[in-house]
């Protein structure tokens, strides 16, 4: 059977499927733009493609004829009837009605086979990005890489270098586990309905192996938490309870130093002593 080209392909208007503020619900539909983006992502046959929020299939389209196959979580029930039909005979499309925050990405790809690993791309809800980032964090054993849309100050923060005033928590946290490259900058104009910000594409590639090893890894989030949990506070106020100003001065730290100074690599040298029996402390506890 042909398979209908792109042009040809029933498509979806804004009087079928009107957005909803509840889902956070953005759809793309900048040709140009999602050009842009399915060349950043470089979807290739046999890649274990999964998309999050695949909405009116923008980018699932490119996606699906590219690789073939694809996994699709979607919230909204309302999409996916309308979704599966228009790219029915394209590839082999897998739709799981279901939240991103409670899905087990896991479960599509064996952990084991490194050649199977998951590709994950999604155009986040700008209301629950930092909770989908950090559940995506969570399950990086089986993932390759990540493409994802989000808010442009949120991917700004993610990239930050030390020093700067949005480096912070989210900054840590994401490049402690992966690398991060910000890829395209995307004006309100390509989204129906326009949201009031601009967006940008962030890659993700999870560091194998971790150039800084994390022993305790609630331990390392609850320290990062703590020291950016008031930013204006030094750390030896901030990290009081958890952290002795001692252990922070032998990691190198200045105590009176604000958290916004402190790199990735320090965080996770004074966790890793944090967690430390030895009595001289981060020396012993990591080797960079």
């Amino acid at each position: 059977m042909r398979r209908a080209p792109p042009d040809e392909r029933p498509a979806f208007t804004a009087m079928q499927h009107q957005p909803r503020k509840r889902f956070g619900q953005n759809f793309l539909h900048d040709p140009g733009i999602i050009r842009r983006i399915l060349t950043a992502i470089d979807p290739r046959p046999g890649d274990r493609l999964v998309e999050i929020g695949p909405g009116r299939g923008a980018l699932t389209e490119g996606l699906l004829a590219a690789a073939g196959s694809l996994d699709a979580i979607e919230l909204d029930r309302d999409l996916i009837g309308p979704l599966a039909e228009r790219l029915r005979g394209l590839g082999d499309l897998r739709i799981h009605s279901a939240d991103a925050l409670r899905f087990d990405l896991c479960a599509l790809a064996p952990t084991d086979d490194a050649e199977r690993r998951l590709r994950l791309v999604g155009n986040l809800p700008y209301n629950i990005s930092t909770p989908l980032l950090f559940r995506f964090l969570q399950q990086l054993v089986c993932i390759e890489d990540l493409h994802l849309m989000l808010q442009k100050e949120v991917v700004d923060r993610i990239c930050a270098a030390p020093g700067g005033k949005v480096y912070g928590r989210l900054s840590v946290m994401v490049q402690t586990w992966c690398g991060t490259e910000r890829l395209l900058v995307i004006g309100p104009g390509a989204f129906q309905p326009a949201p009031k910000v601009d967006s940008a594409l962030l890659r993700l590639k999870p560091h194998r192996p971790l150039p800084y090893p994390i022993d305790n890894p609630d331990l390392h989030a609850r320290i990062v938490a703590a020291a950016f949990g008031q930013r204006r506070k030094t750390l030896r106020n901030s990290l009081r309870g958890l952290i002795d100003p001692v252990l922070l001065q032998r990691c190198g730290i200045d105590p009176s130093s604000r958290a916004e100074t402190v790199s990735v690599a320090a965080f996770a040298r004074l966790a890793n002593a944090a967690g430390h029996p030895a009595p001289d402390g981060c020396k012993e506890a990591f080797k960079p």
